[in-house]
């Protein structure tokens, strides 16, 4: 709701344009192929850039309301998932000993 509030755009006009040029490049094609056996759908950072240009030139309700739609969808997207380790409170009782030195032998 807070992206409402603003009178730019979340990201400049150019980070969609790089995002979408560094989805459709060679590197990032072949990487996610290997990784997940298809390319990555770059259309949405294309639409992002065309939203976020006509937000700039004319102002436009619809393009604000759908590049901040998108922006909440991204970040709704990074939190979904957990980390893959717990996080620590405090250190352990022995972190200061050297490495094997805690095991008797």
């Amino acid at each position: 709701m807070y992206f409402l509030l603003f009178y730019q755009p979340p990201r400049t006009c150019e980070d969609y344009w790089s995002e979408w040029k560094h989805c459709k490049g060679i590197r990032n094609l072949f990487h996610n192929y290997y990784t997940y056996g298809e390319a990555p759908s770059c259309e949405q950072w294309k639409i992002d850039y065309g939203n976020c240009r006509k937000w700039e030139k004319s102002k436009s309700p619809d393009a604000k309301e759908s590049l901040c739609k998108s922006e909440r969808v991204r970040i709704l997207e990074k939190q979904k998932y957990d980390p893959v380790w717990q996080l620590r409170k405090s250190p352990p009782r022995d972190w200061y000993l050297p490495l094997g030195q805690d095991k008797p032998k």
